[in-house]
């Protein structure tokens, strides 16, 4: 990975949508996916590369410009240098020692870790692993892949101290993003055989370290009962009761508990609700956020329930049931997740710090 970036390296739109790979590799970043959304214009990507081009990178100003989406080619890089605590060093000439030293450490951890099989690991976390490894992203044919299917249980650092369902899709957004840098087109529909075993495992070692930062923003929604995700379920419920009591009132009228649907919501952090290419959009703007995975999350949960508040109204338990546990997201785009964030965001503006004897119910 270069320490700097110049001018010549940006590509044209043409070039990027046709997969060059050179100024991407240049960057550790991948080429653009068919997302359905159009290239970023060459301004909105010229901001992003002499951002992460600069000697020291500013991630205050970063984090301003991944707020609305970070161009797919830039992805990869940004998101190793916005992860709480940072897993890339912003000063570009300690980068690669940097990659070395944390793979290095990895592929030792894992090697221990696993030198004595299967039979030396906890039995009941182990089986419970090798059953939702298959599980995630079922449609893929990339996560279908053998030789990554192998790899992917190592990535959490559960595997061995403690394991809870649902970790499993919190790393693929990851393991997609930092294997994108390696294929050309839409990862989750290209052909993985070429793939070497020394890519594999670079994927798999930057994946596991991103999601360890990740799980230590919100470790209590792991550890035994999973207090964290109680007490966002608490949020939760308080946030939507203040914004449309109408609406909370009749969940209850129904039986219908907030557990019984978000508790998935914060669990997975939405992966299970949305396509993998919007989970990764969404993602963009966690880690531009400061607390984006605990604190913003909720307000986007909240956005998205309130997203469906009149058809929710005239629903029974049983139709709120399946409907919210499995919402009609499949044909969303870009433009439909970034709405639910800006929404989050209005929230998060009126109701964070608000007293609540101040914030009677909107409607």
């Amino acid at each position: 990975m270069p320490s700097s970036l110049s001018e010549q390296d940006l590509p044209t739109d043409q070039q990027a949508d046709d997969g060059q790979r050179e100024s991407s590799q240049e960057l550790n970043c991948s080429p653009s996916e068919s997302s359905g959304k159009a290239f970023p214009t060459t301004t909105r990507l010229d901001k992003f590369l002499r951002v992460l081009g600069s000697t020291n990178v500013d991630l205050d100003e970063l984090r301003k410009l991944s707020w609305n989406g970070i161009p797919h080619m830039c992805r990869p890089m940004a998101w190793q240098l916005l992860m709480a605590g940072g897993y890339l060093p912003c000063n570009a000439n300690r980068r690669d020692q940097t990659l070395l030293r944390k793979r290095k450490e990895y592929s030792d951890w894992a090697r221990r870790t696993f030198s004595k099989g299967e039979s030396a690991l906890d039995s009941a976390l182990w089986h419970q692993i090798s059953i939702d490894v298959p599980r995630t992203v079922p449609v893929s044919k990339l996560f279908r892949h053998e030789p990554i299917q192998k790899a992917r249980p190592f990535h959490s650092r559960q595997c061995v101290a403690g394991y809870v369902q649902g970790i499993n899709d919190l790393v693929t957004p990851f393991y997609m993003v930092f294997l994108s840098s390696y294929l050309e087109g839409d990862p989750e529909k290209c052909n993985p055989d070429g793939l070497s075993q020394s890519i594999i495992n670079d994927v798999e070692a930057d994946s596991f370290w991103c999601l360890t930062k990740l799980l230590d923003g919100i470790q209590d929604n792991y550890t035994h009962a999973q207090p964290g995700i109680q007490r966002q379920l608490v949020k939760l419920k308080d946030l939507v009761s203040r914004i449309n009591e109408k609406l909370t009132r009749h969940l209850e009228s129904q039986g219908l508990e907030f557990i019984q649907f978000a508790f998935r919501w914060i669990n997975c952090l939405l992966v299970r609700e949305f396509s993998l290419a919007n989970t990764i959009r969404m993602w963009d703007t966690y880690l531009a956020e400061p607390s984006g995975y605990s604190e913003f999350h909720i307000y986007v949960c909240a956005a998205f329930l309130l997203r469906w508040a009149d058809t929710l109204l005239k629903m029974d338990f049983q139709d709120l049931i399946l409907f919210l546990q499995s919402p009609p997201t499949s044909d969303w785009t870009h433009k439909d997740i970034e709405l639910v964030l800006s929404e989050a965001y209005m929230l998060k503006c009126l109701y964070h710090s608000a007293p609540k004897h101040l914030d009677a119910p909107t409607r």
